[in-house]
């Protein structure tokens, strides 16, 4: 399977190209699919998604030129015929799974039965993951909420995890879930992002060994390139590995 997981998209050269590597061909003659399902749990959900597939968020996705875009809507593919989505899937060049609530995202993932669909098929896609879309690429992923988690999904372990900012202390309700299975790491995204005391590289030793694989923190500048059993790090900004 091929993967590039990221924390804001297709957002430098570095990044750009190794989407073409992995696409084999000009993404102008590429098709995709977009799920930005993953952004529904929170108030601004509904604009948020139309700016992702209008591709004016400001995680560069789908106004990269692909040679056609659909959209793909996991929250309803359980309640339609299979034959319905599966060939759209099986016939796209590349998977834009963008960010939100990975445990909601997750949840529906499994709902919808496409992490079989995609481990099954003979022909691989490349999977493109922004945000949660990247996290829930992990066997096991975890996320911090400022509240306690009341959402749509299945929390294997929650625990208070307190964190330090630049103003003191914060407290945050600490998960971890089941994820797709795509690769054998999990991840940290927006590492070092303002407003994130939880996602920092100071803090995700803690993070990390709250997890039973190997855990890459990355920046908004930094993707992991995954090709079968391959990892590689393409980066313009700052990264660690954690490993257990």
């Amino acid at each position: 399977m091929k993967l590039l997981l990221t924390s804001s998209g297709i957002n430098n050269p570095t990044i750009h190209q190794a989407l073409v590597d992995l696409l084999g061909k000009p993404i102008a003659e590429s098709n995709a699919l977009i799920v930005p399902s993953g952004i529904y749990p929170y108030p601004v959900g509904a604009a948020m998604a139309y700016k992702a597939v209008c591709g004016t968020a400001p995680t560069p996705l789908c106004e990269l030129g692909w040679k056609s875009l659909g959209l793909l809507e996991l929250t309803a593919l359980p309640s339609i015929d299979r034959s319905a989505w599966v060939s759209a899937v099986e016939e796209t060049d590349a998977l834009l799974v963008w960010g939100g609530d990975p445990l909601f995202l997750s949840y529906w993932m499994h709902e919808s039965g496409l992490p079989d669909l995609l481990s099954s098929m003979h022909r691989p896609i490349v999977y493109i993951g922004v945000s949660a879309g990247s996290l829930v690429a992990a066997p096991i992923f975890a996320e911090s909420y400022t509240k306690p988690y009341r959402g749509t999904g299945n929390p294997l372990t929650r625990e208070d995890m307190t964190f330090t900012d630049g103003e003191g202390e914060v407290t945050m309700n600490f998960i971890t879930a089941k994820g797709a299975g795509f690769t054998d790491f999990a991840m940290i995204v927006h590492a070092n992002g303002e407003g994130r005391p939880d996602a920092s590289f100071a803090a995700a030793p803690k993070w990390a060994a709250k997890l039973p694989v190997p855990v890459y923190a990355i920046d908004d500048q930094t993707a992991i390139k995954v090709i079968g059993d391959s990892v590689e790090v393409v980066s313009e900004g700052q990264w660690k590995l954690f490993a257990t």
